[in-house]
């Protein structure tokens, strides 16, 4: 019995080292910035092979299925007549286009709880998106341009999960606004759509820049990012009955109530051409969309 307990600590003894050893080989976890840019790495790579689709789980979706990209209420129809690569984050889903050096739309599905949460923007600095191609846009590009940093997804919509705060700084959630407009209406605009996030439990919400002037738009910085000439939300409701809002705010810095800036959904798919909640019934979708009234939301 001795000789066989002598073995035993023997054997635990030479293999304490090995264990110590395996546990100093685990690399760390790796930070925010870290996977930004080994995401950016990978990407630069495909783009030898053609146009870029998506970020790496907006790629996966598409191998399993063409329209499994569109399998969320609220992510519009493909594009087919500007550029997009569909990018998959925590908090929300962005069509990104390297045209514009920004976002065609960005959509996320408000819950009431994502309303609230213990994560808050002071310690947040606005990163460049190494996912999407270059030349993308930097924070030297609104360096001296008058410009606010405009989130599209706002970052209070993400305070309930850290990896979606930061990822909510990324330039491709980002849009070049009017100060003005960043700070007062447009402000209100999203503070309203947190109270019916609460009043209803959720809605879907889209939004993203618009351009009058294609051919000779206005441009900022070395990497020559668009400037709207407006911006434009939608929102949907899909507690019974469904209603949806439109709203189209310009990007200057006068007064917009809501009251002047919604319109129909309809009225925003004309303007844009994208087409909004292409998962919902037919006889649904024609309905809600045809109609907006303020009234309707509490």
């Amino acid at each position: 019995m001795r000789r066989h307990g002598l073995i035993s600590s023997l054997l635990l003894f030479a293999l304490v080292p090995v264990l110590f050893a395996c546990m100093e080989a685990q690399p760390p976890k790796a930070t925010f910035s870290q996977r930004n840019e080994e995401g950016g790495a990978r990407n630069e790579e495909r783009l030898r092979v053609g146009e870029l689709r998506s970020g790496m789980r907006g790629k996966r979706n598409e191998e399993r299925g063409n329209g499994a990209v569109t399998r969320m209420m609220e992510v519009p129809a493909p594009l087919s007549d500007r550029p997009e690569q569909i990018i998959r984050r925590k908090g929300y889903t962005v069509s990104y286009n390297k045209q514009t050096r920004q976002a065609n739309w960005v959509a996320w599905h408000l819950v009431k709880s994502h309303t609230y949460g213990r994560y808050h923007r002071d310690e947040q600095i606005f990163t460049e998106d190494m996912s999407v191609p270059s030349p993308r846009a930097t924070d030297a590009d609104y360096y001296s341009s008058r410009y606010d940093r405009g989130h599209l997804c706002p970052a209070a919509d993400n305070k309930w999960s850290e990896d979606a705060m930061e990822e909510s700084f990324l330039f491709t959630n980002v849009c070049p606004q009017n100060h003005a407009l960043n700070k007062n209406d447009w402000n209100d605009l999203e503070m309203e759509c947190r109270h019916w996030a609460r009043q209803y439990g959720a809605i879907d919400i889209v939004c993203g820049p618009i351009f009058y002037d294609k051919k000779n738009p206005v441009t900022i910085g070395r990497n020559r990012v668009w400037v709207p000439d407006a911006f434009f939300k939608v929102v949907l409701c899909r507690q019974t009955p469904f209603k949806a809002l439109g709203f189209i705010y310009r990007n200057h810095g006068r007064t917009q109530t809501m009251r002047e800036t919604v319109c129909t959904i309809d009225e925003v798919e004309r303007i844009t051409g994208i087409d909004f909640f292409p998962m919902l019934k037919d006889d649904v979708e024609t309905k809600v969309e045809a109609h907006c009234s303020l009234s309707d939301w509490k």
